[in-house]
């Protein structure tokens, strides 16, 4: 077990990708909002904050409009829940990189537990209680665990009673529970993965956090909410987390809250489109999946959002001999398929293992974008064909022995 996760060796950042086209119904909203001046107050007005009651309680989560905070972009929240927890972060490994940079930024300590084989985006149970213990023994004391129910990195969700029991751990040592559910609309299979919240199993103990640009929103429109517990003890988080955000000076833009509160009305056109992107997500990362494996390396089949998260330990000698030795490279080596390396994610550095995304399939343009997304089946279309293709001969290059 990890005590302090490591900064990523500092290099540039593959590029991202190009956003997705933008619906016209909230292009429409934004253009009539754009003479407002204004900027949101801190934590959103009363208009969009019970917009986002209604988002959660269609989600199984009565919520009332007085526990919700809305936000420039999660980062800013999990900014502001860090620095009022004051105490260390425990976090799965690996997990999305924006968990861990709020946390430096503060100078927490942050401690990672590994995650279980079946999936990703939280800590085995057992190495969670081994890791809580050991921060301890330094002097640290730990007061958040970051879950991710739709997970990014390994694009996984943890089963129902596994959760159950991570969630009843955390709570017997007293950490406050973030559940990320930024991905949770984007299931491939809605009928096959169950997906019950932290919040559903102990509403006392959890902050559901959801990063609207996963699918109701554009990528450019920095939007994100947080729901804290009907509780005493959930307001006086939630107060001191609005003074947080207060302090830092970064409202949500006014024509964007007015767009986001239209949005979160899950008006026929958002619901559509939210229902595409898991359905073409679902296609291309399971096609990813495919050639992933077929090379031989090992990866957890993807049940939600654009990723999965390659191991290749298995093809470890092949790749040594050309000089891969760390996730660094391996990173350099898939870079036109947006690979980032696990170091990103809190995983050992010398480990083999890769992120790969279904976005760098999508095309580099608006134009090709919007035919995936038009496609009843994108995996017919020359671009995607080409790019899959691509990536197999790419990993066969990089994993068949040589001579000698």
């Amino acid at each position: 077990m990890q005590r302090t996760a490591p900064d990523p060796q500092r290099e540039p950042a593959p590029d991202p990708p190009v956003g997705l086209p933008v619906l016209p119904d909230l292009a429409a909203h934004l253009s009539a909002a754009a003479d407002r001046t204004e900027a949101e107050p801190p934590g959103g007005a009363a208009p969009l904050r019970t917009a986002a009651c209604g988002y959660w309680e269609r989600r199984g989560l009565a919520t009332a409009p007085d526990r919700v905070l809305a936000a420039p972009g999660a980062t800013a929240l999990l900014l502001a829940l860090y620095a009022v927890a004051d105490g260390a972060v425990v976090l799965p490994r690996p997990c999305s990189e924006s968990y861990m940079s709020p946390a430096r930024l503060l100078g927490r300590p942050v401690h990672l537990a590994p995650v279980p084989a079946e999936s990703g985006g939280m800590p085995d149970p057992f190495a969670l209680l081994e890791t809580v213990r050991r921060a301890r023994m330094h002097g640290d004391t730990p007061r958040i665990l970051v879950l991710s129910v739709a997970d990014d990195p390994t694009g996984t969700c943890p089963a129902p009673e596994q959760l159950h029991e991570v969630c009843e751990a955390a709570a017997g040592e007293g950490l406050w529970i973030i559940s990320d559910e930024t991905r949770r609309d984007l299931l491939h299979d809605p009928h096959d993965t169950v997906l019950l919240s932290p919040a559903e199993m102990l509403p006392d103990e959890v902050v559901v956090l959801t990063d609207l640009r996963a699918t109701l929103v554009p990528a450019a429109w920095p939007a994100a909410l947080a729901r804290f517990p009907d509780t005493e003890r959930g307001a006086v988080l939630q107060a001191a987390v609005l003074d947080a955000l207060t302090a830092l000076r970064t409202p949500l833009a006014g024509p964007i809250g007015c767009a986001v509160t239209h949005a979160l009305g899950e008006p026929d056109a958002v619901r559509a489109r939210t229902a595409t992107l898991a359905r073409v997500y679902g296609t291309l990362t399971a096609a990813l999946h495919h050639t992933v494996t077929e090379a031989g390396a090992v990866c957890r089949p993807p049940h939600s959002g654009s990723h999965l998260y390659a191991d290749l330990e298995p093809l470890r000698r092949p790749l040594v001999a050309r000089g891969i030795v760390e996730s660094t490279v391996l990173e350099r080596k898939l870079a036109p398929w947006a690979a980032r390396g696990g170091h990103r994610f809190g995983d050992d550095p010398a480990a083999l293992r890769v992120r790969l995304g279904a976005e760098a399939l999508l095309g580099a343009d608006r134009e090709l974008r919007q035919r995936v997304l038009d496609a009843p089946d994108p995996l017919e279309l020359p671009h995607i064909i080409e790019a899959l293709t691509a990536l197999s001969r790419a990993l066969a290059a990089l994993t068949t022995a040589t001579g000698g």
